[in-house]
């Protein structure tokens, strides 16, 4: 059966980026230069992230995926700080070093980690409103933009209103380079899977600190990069989050 499926770009990008038996074997090695594991804003402020004890249900992870929901209606509450460091932990924190790699809680493929993390802040405890960026191997926030972001984010998501009553947006880009310089055109594969892995640790990790949160696939690329101040063509928004803590009526259920 021949439609117009078959003719579609999106699929043209799988087949050209397939491997079989044969053109694995001639792959050559990708031109692109490589790009450092680690991003940083070293002349932002920064906002250290606790490493405390956290208080999780770690022997109770089944109620935690029952419990996930898609939470688009949040509480006025605001999300303590440990919270979110968990939730930035458990997104790709850092767990051990193998040589070379610092490896984190979420596999990527050749460890290269090509995601970054950014953080739109209206309710957490003890930060100022603003535009973060996660600097993962300092465990720490870097602040790009003052003041109340929410509403850019909510514009740049086609206007998804819920994200302007959440207590946390995050977004997540693809440093392009960072991966296809080892896995050429299909390291563009690995960018999604990558995020993929990240947001679904993110939302089990804001579950267990009573907080529920959201995935966000539909927005405009082009403004979300303005938002952020990135190169759309070096590095590629992928997906976003909204998280806040759960009402009380959500918590009974």
């Amino acid at each position: 059966m021949t439609d117009k499926l078959h003719k579609s770009k999106a699929l043209q990008f799988f087949r050209t980026t397939a491997f079989d038996r044969t053109t694995i074997k001639t792959l050559k090695k990708p031109e692109f230069s490589l790009e450092e594991t680690f991003k940083t804003y070293p002349e932002a402020r920064q906002i250290m992230l606790p490493r405390t004890s956290w208080k999780l249900q770690e022997a109770r992870i089944i109620p935690l995926f029952q419990q996930r929901r898609s939470l688009r209606r949040f509480s006025s509450e605001a999300v303590p700080l440990a919270d979110l460091a968990f939730m930035l932990w458990a997104s790709q924190g850092i767990t051990a070093q193998v040589g070379n790699h610092l490896l984190r809680t979420v596999p990527s493929a050749g460890a290269l980690y090509p995601v970054e993390t950014y953080i739109s802040i209206k309710r957490v405890d003890g930060v100022s409103p603003g535009l973060y960026h996660f600097n993962v191997r300092d465990f720490l926030l870097e602040l790009l933009e003052e003041g109340d972001t929410h509403k850019k984010c909510a514009d740049a998501c086609l206007n998804q209103q819920f994200m302007e009553a959440a207590a946390v947006n995050l977004i997540w880009t693809g440093v392009a380079r960072r991966c296809m310089s080892k896995y050429g055109e299909r390291g563009a594969r690995y960018l999604l899977l990558d995020a993929a892995h990240i947001c679904q640790n993110t939302i089990i990790a804001a579950e267990a600190v009573g907080c529920g949160g959201c995935p966000v696939a539909a927005f405009y690329d082009r403004e979300v990069a303005a938002l952020l101040g990135v190169e759309e063509h070096e590095e590629l928004p992928l997906y976003a989050a909204s998280v806040g803590k759960k009402s009380k009526t959500q918590e009974s259920r």
